[in-house]
């Protein structure tokens, strides 16, 4: 394998990392956002103070993996662009929306705090409905039949069910007391929706797109790919069992949130074997669409010094606010 081939594929890889990434660390948050309603005033400044350290960085992986797709695969990019651009600019709404929010609820005045809430709210729900949607049309090749339609609808509604659950064990692992209980019991109402979901999509997926189907149904490939579902399902039944424990606030906080990340994981290595060699479903591949191997030989420099940097803060930043949540104070 040259450079010429092996490039553009190290270049997939990473862009699927980047959005992985920021799907898991964004997703908790935006499913905190969500969740604000269902809590008390004091709750909610402990819930924006368990995600405050880290919310803004997260979406740092969102503009890593968007700029690998531009710099590194223009000719999709512009094809996905030119079929996202409503979803993309909403999206984009529901994100700024969501950091006025933030700092504006700060120092908002008592009567003016429960409205900065619910743009918080607002634009999460925005942010997490428009990714779901932007996802389920690229899944399916950003086809316009009306049954992929129903499908990325669906996924609309699946991914902020998910980012719900995820919000919810982020709340188990880093608050305590009644909030951390009613994070349990925020945690079990969203399970059973994202299960049923996933199962529906998963049945839906190989319906709206037949390369899906030919590769996850033919055989010996069918074998070789049930670790994945089975491994998928078996972690969501373990986050539901310790949700169910009382070791779940003390020992086992953490497991529902690792639980989680796990079926976000596998779920990315499904998408990821159904996708490749495609950057585009049926329309562009990744040699196809990648830039020319000089510009992309330049282009590995930057990402050899900005990915170690935003992946060393990434780590650094939780290291540093490991532990509960502290009481939200502004100096």
């Amino acid at each position: 394998m040259n450079w010429d081939t092996l490039l553009p594929v190290v270049f997939l890889g990473l862009m699927g990392v980047a959005m992985l990434a920021y799907v898991v660390l964004d997703g908790y948050d935006l499913g905190v956002g969500m969740l604000l309603p269902r809590a008390t005033p004091a709750e909610r400044d402990t819930m924006i103070a368990s995600i405050g350290p880290f919310w803004d960085a997260n979406e740092t992986w969102l503009v890593l993996g968007v700029g690998i797709l531009l710099i590194a695969f223009p000719k999709a990019h512009g094809m996905v662009l030119q079929a996202l651009y409503l979803p993309v600019a909403l999206m984009l709404v529901g994100l700024v929306l969501r950091g006025v929010a933030f700092d504006f609820r700060a120092k908002a005045q008592d009567p003016w705090k429960p409205a900065w809430n619910a743009a918080f709210f607002a634009g999460s729900a925005l942010a997490a409905a428009t990714q779901g949607w932007m996802l389920g049309r690229y899944i399916t090749g950003l086809s316009d039949t009306p049954l992929s339609t129903l499908f990325a609808a669906a996924i609309a509604l699946l991914l902020p069910a998910a980012y719900v659950l995820l919000g919810a064990a982020w709340l188990i692992l880093k608050t305590e007391g009644e909030l951390q209980r009613r994070a349990v019991r925020w945690a079990k109402i969203a399970w059973p929706p994202v299960v049923l979901g996933m199962g529906l999509v998963s049945l839906a997926t190989p319906l709206v797109s037949p390369t899906v189907r030919a590769r996850w149904f033919a055989m010996p490939e069918l074998i070789a790919l049930l670790p994945i579902p089975l491994t998928t399902l078996a972690a969501l039944v373990a986050a539901r069992v310790v949700l169910n424990s009382r070791l779940v606030l003390d020992r086992l906080a953490w497991l529902p949130f690792a639980a989680t990340v796990a079926v976000f994981g596998l779920g990315a290595t499904g998408l990821a074997y159904s996708l490749f060699p495609y950057v585009v479903m049926d329309r562009l591949t990744v040699w196809q669409a990648a830039s020319a191997t000089e510009s992309l030989a330049v282009i590995a420099i930057g990402c050899a010094i900005t990915v170690p940097a935003i992946a060393g803060y990434t780590v650094f930043s939780y290291r540093v606010f490991r532990g509960k949540a502290q009481a939200l104070s502004y100096a």
